[in-house]
This record gives C-alpha cells, sequence and structure tokens, in this order.
C-alpha cells in the first residue's frame, strides 16, 4: 500500500466517524443551521426587508419568507450581480455561477466564501465515504479525470463568474494535482467536441482509476477512445474502477457503460447543483443519496402534488415520509432564501435520511392529469431494455394530444445503441411498468383515454444535434427527459 493509500484510509475513517455526529442527530443539525442563517443575515438587504430581526422558529419563516425561484428573487440577484455588498448575504460573494437560465436568459448563482467550502468537502467526502466501506484505496494511486467545464473565469463588475464545474477547476487539492487529467490547457478549450478528442488523445495511454462526469458525455468520451484504439476501455484502463457521476440517473445509461467498458465498476452518484452540494451515495448497496444536512443549508419540502396550490405545507426534515414525491426548497449560507431549486426528491430512508431525485418539478407529463416523473419513465424504460437486451444511449418523453389517427398517447424518443428484436413488445413492457407505478397514467389506459405508449427510434446523434442547435451542447447541459409539450419531439421529427 503507497503512503498516500495508508493516509486516505486513515483520513476516510476520522471523516465518516465525526460525520456520525450530524447523522444521528438530523433534526437537531437543522435547528442549528435554520437559527445560524437567520442570524448571519438578519443585516443584509434581504433580512431587512423580511424582518429577519423577529424570526423565533420555521413558522416565523414561513409567514415572513414565500418560496421564490431565480426569476422571483431576481431584484435582488440583479443587486448582487452589480457588484453590491450585504444584498443577500453578507458582503459580496467570491464567485458567480453562471447557469441556463429558463426564461430570461442565464442565470447567476452567488458562491460565498461560507458556502465554498461545503462543495468541496461534500465532493471530498464522497470519495472517503466509499473509501472506508470498501477498503479501495486503489483509486487515489493512478490518474483521476474530471470531465467538466472550462476553470476560465470571466469578470463582471468585479466579480469572477463561470461554470460551478470550472470554478471548483480552481480548488482540487494540491495532493490530487498529480493524479488529475485533463491537464489545464486542454480543460480549458471551450468547443465540447474538440476538447472530447483533446482528452481521448491525453488520457488514453494514462492509468485510470477514477473517471468523474455526467453519463452522457462520458458516454461520448468512452465511445470516442473505443473508436480511436480499438479496445473496451476496461482494457485500456485495466485498474479503472469507480464511476462517479451527478445530473441524470445512471440506470438507463448502466448497461451500455459495462458493455463499452467490458465489466461491472463501482460508482457513486451525486447531487451537486449550483446553488449547493445537497447528497451523495454513501453506501454501494442501499438505495438514495445521504443527504446533507450539516453543510450549510436549511431544507424544506412541498409534497410535488401541492406545490402549485396557493399555500402549500412547507414541512421540516422531520415532517418528510417515505416515498412522497417533493419539491425541494432550500436556504443557504450562500443568501438563497426558501429557493425552489426546480428538483424533486424521494426519500428510501429516514435513519439516515436518503433520497432519489425524481425529477424536475416543471419537467412532468400531465398533459391528461397522469403527473407521470422522471423516475417512473426511467424505472420502466430500464425494465424493458433488461428484459429485451436492447442498449438505449439516450431518450426523451413527450406527449402527443392530437394524433392524426387514434387516441393520444406518449410517445418516447429513443436512441438505440441496439435495439430490440421486438419493439411492440419492448412497448408493452414499458407501458406495462408506467401502469404499475402510476395510478393516474392506468385509469387512462383503461379508459381509452390514452392508447399505449409509441416509440420512435431516433437516428444516432440525434439529440446530440438538437442540443447543439439549441446552443446547449457539452458542459453541464442535460437532455430534459420529460416534457410537457412537444418542442423536443417535433424539432428531433422535422431534423
Amino acid at each position: 500500500m503507497s503512503v498516500k493509500a495508508f493516509f486516505a484510509r486513515i483520513f476516510a475513517n476520522i471523516v465518516v466517524m465525526q460525520s456520525q455526529k450530524w447523522i444521528i442527530r438530523p433534526q437537531q443539525t437543522q435547528e442549528k443551521w435554520f437559527n445560524h442563517l437567520i442570524r448571519k443575515a438578519k443585516y443584509t438587504d434581504f433580512g431587512k426587508d423580511h424582518l429577519f430581526m423577529s424570526i423565533r422558529n420555521h413558522d416565523d419563516f414561513v409567514r415572513r419568507v414565500p418560496i421564490r425561484d431565480y426569476e422571483e428573487l431576481r431584484p435582488y440577484m440583479d443587486k448582487v450581480v452589480e457588484g453590491k455588498s450585504n444584498v443577500l448575504w453578507p458582503g459580496k460573494p467570491l464567485y458567480l455561477a453562471k447557469t441556463s437560465g429558463t426564461t430570461s436568459g442565464a442565470k447567476f448563482i452567488p458562491l460565498t466564501k461560507d458556502s465554498m467550502p461545503f462543495h468541496i468537502k461534500a465532493a471530498r467526502n464522497a470519495i472517503l465515504f466509499y473509501i472506508q466501506e470498501t477498503n479501495n484505496t486503489k483509486v487515489v494511486d493512478g490518474k483521476m479525470i474530471f470531465l467538466q467545464g472550462s476553470p476560465v473565469l470571466e469578470e463582471k463588475n468585479g466579480l469572477k463568474f463561470g461554470r460551478l464545474s470550472g470554478i471548483v477547476a480552481h480548488y482540487v487539492p494540491k495532493y490530487l494535482q498529480k493524479n488529475r487529467l485533463p491537464g489545464w490547457e486542454t480543460n480549458c478549450i471551450e468547443d465540447w467536441e474538440t476538447k472530447i478528442d483533446a482528452i481521448v488523445e491525453e488520457t488514453s495511454k494514462q492509468d485510470m482509476r477514477l473517471i468523474s462526469g455526467i453519463p452522457s458525455w462520458i458516454q461520448m468520451y468512452f465511445e470516442r477512445l473505443i473508436a480511436k484504439t480499438g479496445k473496451p476501455v476496461g482494457e485500456l484502463f485495466k485498474k479503472f474502477d469507480l464511476f462517479i457521476y451527478g445530473g441524470v440517473n445512471y440506470e438507463p445509461y448502466r448497461a451500455k457503460f459495462e458493455q463499452m467498458i467490458g465489466r461491472r465498476v463501482d460508482s457513486i452518484e451525486l447531487f451537486p447543483a449550483s446553488e449547493g452540494f445537497f447528497a451523495f451515495q454513501d453506501k454501494q448497496n442501499e438505495k438514495g443519496m445521504l443527504l446533507l444536512l450539516d453543510a450549510g443549508i436549511f431544507y424544506e419540502f412541498v409534497k410535488a402534488d401541492e406545490f402549485f396550490d396557493e399555500n402549500p405545507k412547507r414541512l421540516t426534515i422531520d415532517e418528510v415520509e417515505l416515498d412522497v414525491n417533493y419539491a425541494l426548497i432550500i436556504s443557504t449560507n450562500a443568501g438563497l432564501w426558501a429557493y425552489n431549486i426546480g428538483d424533486t426528491v424521494m426519500f428510501t430512508s429516514l435513519k439516515p435520511y436518503r433520497v432519489v431525485v425524481t425529477g424536475r418539478i416543471k419537467h412532468y407529463i400531465s398533459a391528461f392529469g397522469e403527473h407521470v416523473i422522471a423516475k417512473e419513465v426511467e424505472t420502466a424504460l430500464q425494465e424493458a431494455a433488461e428484459a429485451t437486451g436492447t442498449l438505449v444511449t439516450e431518450f426523451s418523453v413527450a406527449p402527443q394530444i392530437n394524433p392524426e389517427e387514434g387516441l393520444p398517447y406518449h410517445e418516447w424518443l429513443i436512441e438505440f445503441e441496439k435495439e430490440p428484436n421486438d419493439k411492440a413488445k419492448f412497448a408493452e413492457i414499458i407501458d406495462q411498468a408506467m401502469r404499475k407505478q402510476n395510478v393516474y397514467y392506468d385509469d387512462l389506459i383503461s379508459g381509452n383515454i390514452l392508447r399505449p405508449v409509441v416509440i420512435t427510434s431516433v437516428k444516432k446523434d440525434g439529440f446530440n444535434e438538437y442540443m447543439k442547435s439549441k446552443g446547449k451542447f457539452g458542459g453541464q447541459n442535460k437532455l430534459p427527459r420529460l416534457k410537457n409539450d412537444r418542442e423536443i419531439a417535433d424539432n428531433i421529427e422535422k431534423a
């Protein structure tokens, strides 16, 4: 065992042991952060406007601070971007993380001196929890690749800004710098396809042990490695045995990844965002990710099917239940207050609190009242793929409300690596899995309001071409798995 591996194991044991202090005291930990956040921000513009001085408990907070998304918080955000101090959090942020906006262009999410360390700590601890559980320290002795955005930062009103992954690249610990790939020059390439080709050139002969990134973009990296060398990824990287991912569900990709690698490798799921690092997979054989309750964030949860009610009930961590779909609401030490990040989660465990990401509060299909969420379509697709030996590259689902003939239906646009021999059987398995999971969908099929799903094959790279046409190709951009309209479907079918 190397010196680095020896100390990694010791450090991992210490971190896991220290984390038990908050894991076994979840309510008290969240109360501590609630009080700290309110106290720290009471003299900011936001704190004064919302009478933080008079907030004593969560009920007070709910009365004073409504749930907002970015656009609703924009009057304050614009002041932050203009370089003003003490707006949402004391002082000015260290950085602004630039993300894609849905209605008014780019969004700029503040990262503060208080919040930034928690992003780094959570990413580090995800690996340390894995080492402590598995005793696999080999990952620290070889090369690691983090497929991410460019670390080149721009400046606006005295504040540096860029993609979150690019900002985080500036915080890689010194003891990992020699192991980390790609190099700085390659990482700074803006064009995604050019960057992938450069990464392939740089890494194809390296001793890669750990690979991290959004599955769809790692898939492109793997495909180009194989095209260049003619070898499976696992043969190129004989000691590669840990894949770290976030952003989308890995399961629909797993079969194809194992084919490209040539074997199964361990994986760690992360739940990071510009707004905070919320959870990571702490156990290899447990469903869900450990919700980080001691990370500068106070969490609230709103039942997803009540979210658009006039005054939905805002629950704290001690009030949540298993297997209920919740919209995730956060208040943070970056100055976000009762902020709707747009993601929905479901608890798989309450001791400790573990979650799975079930989709986006605005990414669903309910054209007929069916309330279909991402978790349901991903599960159905996985069942069908496994049952038929099918390999799926990418997919998206949309309603067809006005078909040329017959009943309306859900159209599943799928780019196959390996098509099913019997597409009708494949569609039938999907439909049955959807009916088992979603009673509303089942009622619509039974009542002849909808007909069973329709599968449409998408040409190779069809989804990539769509993303390019929207200027959202590469980096942290993700194809929406669900749309309540036909914007993606119609564009794909016209291409």
